[in-house]
């Protein structure tokens, strides 16, 4: 399968600037190519050439990415703006590679901060009528290739995420489930723990089952207070919600049922 795609693109003088693949245990294959791209004219002979001698034959299952199409992305954020903040700066000083099209929050604290970088806010409190609350998300977000939950404290129902028509990734603390709820860092505190950390994922309808992308942990100790751990917990999480968005931005993460390749 290695050398039939790169065979083809050699063919049709297309220059490799990157390749990853891996074989799971199961059997499965997964590959990620990154080339120059044929000329904007050319690209729709040369995607059904691919098609027809390649993909149809080997009976692959692929897609195309165009690096430089700029992804829409929408941010959720409810009252701890730690992600929120770390992602706006990111977009500002153009990381992200992304257009960030509104933040949307079930409280109106960030209104200010996302205003000031001419970004649509949108406050849409979600009270005892869940339903009516996400029609009015969903009519604020419009077309999104990426839904961005930056510690958005509102489980989203199931047919949100099949309406909202793009993927959507979550951010938590890495002690789930030992110690889920309110106060988990009160919680862990209280049991000695020596590792922190924070788990990105995407979201399914399954509470905080989808598969995962990043995750990453740092030691602490007894020294440390429940404030310690909270803002240590922060600093991860920031870190870990930006590189999966990162991963996903740049098409580098495939699915493989419940699991995640991430190149």
């Amino acid at each position: 399968m290695i050398a039939a795609v790169s065979g083809f693109l050699a063919d049709a003088g297309r220059n490799i600037v990157d390749a990853d693949q891996h074989s799971s245990r199961e059997g499965r294959f997964f590959m990620r190519m990154a080339f120059d791209p044929a000329p904007e004219g050319e690209r729709e002979a040369f995607y059904r050439r691919f098609e027809e001698e390649i993909a149809g034959p080997l009976r692959m299952e692929y897609r195309f990415a165009e690096s430089s199409e700029r992804k829409r992305v929408a941010i959720m954020v409810s009252r701890e703006d730690h992600c929120l903040s770390d992602l706006l700066w990111r977009w500002r000083s153009g990381e992200l590679g992304a257009e960030l099209v509104a933040v949307i929050s079930n409280h109106a604290d960030h209104a200010d901060q996302v205003a000031s970088l001419g970004l649509p806010y949108h406050h849409v409190p979600v009270g005892d009528d869940r339903e009516a609350a996400e029609a009015h998300v969903l009519e604020r977000l419009g077309e999104i290739d990426l839904l961005v939950l930056a510690r958005y404290m509102q489980i989203l129902s199931a047919d949100f995420l099949r309406r909202v028509g793009s993927p959507a990734i979550n951010i938590h603390h890495s002690f789930l489930p030992a110690f889920v709820g309110a106060d988990p860092y009160a919680r862990a505190h209280e049991r000695g723990v020596k590792l922190i950390g924070a788990t990105a994922h995407y979201v399914t309808e399954d509470l905080d089952a989808g598969p995962i992308i990043d995750q990453d942990v740092t030691r602490v100790s007894h020294r440390d207070e429940v404030d310690d751990l909270v803002r240590i917990g922060r600093d991860i999480e920031r870190l870990v919600l930006a590189r999966a968005v990162k991963a996903h931005l740049d098409d580098r993460v495939l699915l493989d049922g419940d699991r995640t390749i991430v190149f």
